[in-house]
């Protein structure tokens, strides 16, 4: 097993990235990691010993050469590459392996490798895989477009990688929120697709140039998606230094559709407040007017002076002769 760590770098982050097919086969290959850095900085991998293990390498599995190899019993001996950049400490059963002052020539895929003896013969046990990514400051020979993407839910997003020389192998990987290998298309043409892309996936690739089409996404599709890719007469691994960040939006329908029902249920309500409201408001105002204009039930004295003293006073409607 291979565990990674880092020493102190601003630039350095670690991505994970599982599934990632071995260059060489071998027994027991397990899930990959993928480390970026910038040219100058250091990693540390610790390779896990076995019982009974008789050595230890560190190689590539880009145009194969051993990096180191460790033995307790015999001398050890490092690539001259690699000379004066890299140390070793034995931690009990691991081998803790630094590589210091890293070149963008270092862009590789790394394989811990341990030997053990088992009934007289010698036994290969491959650990966990390393992808190393070394961004130089120079543009790189994989070009990939575009570099961020918005897409909403159901929709179809397509990445183009292209590259400067012939490809021995391409990767279409995620390589941060959920860490998966989408789509390897070898020089022969022949592909592997990520099981929850089946259906969803389509490329078109030519002589230096592939399409990749993904369809009906998702919002665990959210990722940052890089091409990387082993070219032809090349002892690294090439990788796009920024990749493609996708960012699946939800579909505004989603909410719209469950909260349709209560929006229009408050509106109506409302407005049926509102009505009964205005409808008490002149209701009251009528009976108020109603009750002022009609006449009160009562009897109308006369209290005239004529009336207070008694005097009935009447008008002369006839005429006496004299």
């Amino acid at each position: 097993m291979l565990w990674i760590s880092h020493l102190p770098a601003a630039s350095l982050f670690l991505l994970l990235l599982p599934c990632f097919p071995g260059q060489n086969g071998g027994e027991n290959e397990q899930s990959t990691d993928i480390i970026s850095v910038l040219e100058g900085d250091s990693i540390s991998i610790t390779c896990s010993g076995s019982e009974n293990a008789v050595g230890m390498y560190l190689r590539t599995s880009i145009r194969e050469f051993n990096v180191l190899f460790f033995s307790e019993k015999h001398s050890s001996c490092i690539e001259h590459a690699f000379t004066n950049r890299t140390e070793c400490l034995k931690e009990g059963r691991n081998l803790r392996i630094t590589l210091r002052n890293l070149q963008e020539s270092d862009s590789n895929i790394y394989l811990c490798i341990n030997y053990v003896l088992s009934n007289g013969n010698h036994k290969k046990l491959n650990g966990k895989t390393t992808i190393l990514v070394v961004k130089g400051k120079n543009g790189g020979v994989i070009e990939q477009s575009p570099l961020y993407v918005n897409p909403q839910e159901g929709q179809s997003v397509s990445i183009t990688c292209a590259w400067t020389s012939s490809d021995e192998g391409i990767y279409l990987l995620k390589t941060h929120i959920q860490p998966e290998r989408v789509l390897h298309v070898s020089s022969q043409n022949n592909s592997a697709i990520l099981p929850a892309f089946a259906n969803r996936l389509e490329y078109s690739k030519e002589d230096k140039k592939i399409v990749i089409t993904l369809h009906n996404l998702r919002k665990n599709d959210s990722d940052i998606y890089l091409c990387a890719g082993v070219l032809k007469n090349s002892r690294s691994l090439s990788v796009h230094r920024s990749g493609t960040m996708m960012l699946v939006k939800e579909t505004e329908q989603v909410y719209c559709g469950n909260r349709s029902w209560g929006i229009y249920g408050l509106t109506i309500a409302v407005v049926l407040l509102f009505s009964a409201l205005v409808c008490c408001a002149v209701y009251r105002v009528d009976v108020k007017k109603y009750c002022q204009k009609k006449k009160p039930n009562a009897v109308y004295e006369d209290m005239s002076y004529s009336s207070r003293r008694s005097t009935l006073v009447r008008t002369n409607t006839y005429s006496m002769d004299k």
